[in-house]
């Protein structure tokens, strides 16, 4: 077997030669940390197009313009909503999604963040990012040429609100620019990169906590993810991280009291590149 320092290796030649031949920077869309490189379940490639997705067996849950409070075409497979896959209207990727259940949410979320940033449709409460600006993935969408260009996308917004143009936030795409926002320093972690939380506090209450991270390496954005403050349950989210509060302390600074004292939490980290081991902050 392959030894992590070897991965490490091969992901930063991996790196340059996608540098040196005009590769997208964020050439990939992956999915769930693992500690073994090898493990099947981890760092799960996803499709990039709605033709890739239905061939994956996920199958569109609404299209564009059929939910006013989200954006694009939604795909989900499985019934699995901690995995929304969201496409443009010429079917390239877009975003994603995590859906938490209304009636299977134990008080969770916080009456605070319904609808901000957890949207609720139906009932299910949906938290998402999108790859490129929110208010084109219904209108124009992007063309051949352009996700062949910029890849899986060209910027982040997380969505804050029910109006998914003018409630969303765009995220800092090189790490000197997040020093002038709320976002707060975490820490590295190789095979994740650079942690940053959003207005995090030592005595903060949990129904504060933002359920986004942002993760960056040699001082690009390249990948994020969601922290729900609760354990959802591990055989209808199957993609989904279950670390104990207690992790968290490696990853997240100042730590909230509130979150250590939590048995189990869901996360989940989301990659926009081919080559997660080389993130090494």
């Amino acid at each position: 077997m392959m030894s992590l320092g070897a991965f490490v290796v091969i992901g930063i030649f991996a790196t340059s030669n996608a540098f040196l031949f005009g590769d997208p920077d964020w050439n990939n869309l992956r999915v769930t940390w693992s500690l073994n490189p090898l493990d099947t379940l981890g760092f799960n490639a996803m499709p990039r197009t709605v033709d890739e997705a239905k061939a994956q067996g996920f199958v569109m849950d609404s299209d564009c313009g059929e939910i006013a409070g989200l954006q694009g075409k939604r795909f989900v497979k499985g019934r699995d909503y901690g995995l929304v896959l969201v496409y443009d209207k010429n079917g390239y990727i877009a975003g994603i999604q995590i859906g938490v259940p209304k009636n299977d949410s134990a008080g969770f979320p916080p009456v605070n963040q319904i609808n901000h940033p957890f949207v609720l449709v139906g009932n299910t409460y949906f938290v998402t990012a999108y790859f490129t600006n929110p208010a084109t993935i219904c209108s124009i969408g992007r063309t051949a040429a352009q996700y062949a260009s910029h890849g899986t996308g060209d910027s982040l917004y997380i969505q804050n609100g029910t109006d998914p143009v003018a409630d969303s936030l765009k995220i800092p795409m090189v790490e000197t620019d997040v020093s002038t926002t709320k976002w707060t320093k975490g820490h590295c972690f190789v095979s994740m990169g650079m942690h940053y939380w959003y207005d995090v506090k030592a005595d903060m209450s949990c129904d504060d906590f933002f359920p986004v991270f942002l993760l960056y390496n040699h001082g690009k954005l390249n990948a994020f993810g969601w922290a729900l403050g609760r354990a959802m349950d591990t055989t209808r989210y199957p993609y989904l991280e279950h670390p104990s509060g207690n992790v968290i302390k490696s990853f997240i600074n100042p730590v909230p009291h509130c979150l250590v004292a939590k048995p189990a939490l869901s996360t989940l980290h989301i990659y926009l590149t081919n080559i997660p081991l080389a993130d090494t902050c």
